[in-house]
């Protein structure tokens, strides 16, 4: 499974988009994250970056609406409340890394 993080510099959200991850993948030690820094349109979108955090699972973002436009904004996540923040839940996350795992 391959695992990329994409973010813009500096991003604010990160650190927490970061601990959740680390949080998920607990109790997977043989899966790694590849970080990416990303500062240009169009490479964002030859990445596939949908705001910056964005994770990718074999290639592939879990969270992107169908159709959603590649961008470096600040990107925030909806739970299943419906309330925003910097990243998925924990519980979210580990989903979608099932999800791949399982694909």
């Amino acid at each position: 499974m391959e695992l990329t993080l994409l973010t813009v510099p500096g991003c604010p959200s990160a650190p927490a988009f970061e601990e959740r991850l680390a949080a998920a993948l607990a109790g997977r030690p043989a899966v790694t994250v590849t970080r990416r820094e990303i500062s240009d349109d169009r490479v964002a979108a030859q990445a596939g970056m949908h705001g910056s955090p964005t994770l990718l699972i074999n290639g592939t973002d879990p969270f992107a609406a169908p159709g959603q436009a590649a961008s470096l904004s600040c990107r925030l996540y909806h739970d299943d409340a419906g309330m925003t923040g910097p990243a998925p839940s924990v519980e979210a996350l580990r989903q979608a890394i099932a999800a791949a795992g399982d694909a």
